[in-house]
């Protein structure tokens, strides 16, 4: 195995090394949102997880919720809205979420609470137009879904603690939350969030590995399940939820890489 760090260069990197496979490790802009993986097809270099197009309709939130309310996938309600319009005045009623439209590992959010009298003012880093969404209240839990040699598996539900937010540091951090898996959890609700998992996978097209995260409202049952969006670049890190979910299921870190190095393909 031979590390690359990804940049400008990383064509004539690759061209050097001439690898049988690249197992992509990139998370947010360019490494999940299919400009590296067009590359790769352009160079007809074999590539773990997604594909262009999947990869690309995933990153793309609002693109991606018109896929899952298509397939009749539970998700909250969201507008795309100017940065300075999101400043100026609450476009929608609080409590509501801004984010930007294609990033990855929780960067860029706000939470504006109920009642709050000022809209957000967001940082300079945030892009000129973000997706405000509906808040959805509850537990956070998510579920990986792995491609295997008898086609896409849902590992596990994985219910997730933090202090606050589950945010960059609240996943990459250790001790930045706690995992309970499998969550413990009504069957009913257990099993729609594998159901739901699956058919996301299915309907952006993921490849690989996928993670599909959750908020569940426990006084509404079922109907307080939403899907908040699919990964199609989950993290690899030891606090990362994939591989604890592979792990739980009997798929040791080394063996879940070999899948995806296995699995690896052009035209994806």
């Amino acid at each position: 195995m031979i590390e690359v760090d990804a940049g400008p260069d990383l064509l004539s990197g690759l061209s050097d090394i001439s690898p049988d496979a690249v197992f992509n490790a990139l998370h947010g802009r360019w490494g999940e949102d299919g400009c590296v993986q067009g590359l790769l097809e352009w160079a007809r270099l074999p590539y773990t997880h997604s594909g262009v197009l999947a990869s690309a309709l995933a990153m793309d939130k609002e693109k991606a919720k018109s896929a899952f309310v298509r397939a009749g996938l539970p998700v909250v309600d969201s507008v795309l809205a100017a940065k300075r319009d999101v400043m100026a005045d609450h476009v929608m009623a609080p409590p509501y979420v801004v984010k930007p439209n294609n990033e990855g590992s929780s960067v860029g959010i706000y939470i504006v609470q109920d009642q709050a009298n000022t809209p957000p003012q967001l940082d300079d880093n945030m892009p000129e137009t973000v997706m405000v969404e509906t808040y959805a209240p509850g537990r956070e839990m998510t579920v990986a879904v792995l491609d295997t040699g008898d086609g896409p598996r849902a590992l596990t539900v994985t219910d997730i603690y933090a202090d606050g937010w589950y945010d960059y540091h609240a996943k990459y951090s250790v001790g930045g939350s706690r995992h309970v898996v499998p969550a413990d959890i009504p069957v009913e609700i257990f099993d729609a969030c594998m159901d739901y998992a699956l058919r996301a996978h299915a309907v952006l097209g993921c490849r690989g590995l996928s993670r599909t995260d959750f908020r569940w409202d426990e006084a509404r049952g079922l109907d307080g399940l939403i899907l908040l969006e699919t990964n199609t670049q989950p993290g690899m890190t030891p606090t990362s939820l994939a591989p604890e979910q592979a792990a739980h299921v009997g798929i040791a870190f080394p063996a879940l890489c070999r899948m995806l190095v296995e699995d690896a393909s052009c035209d994806r």
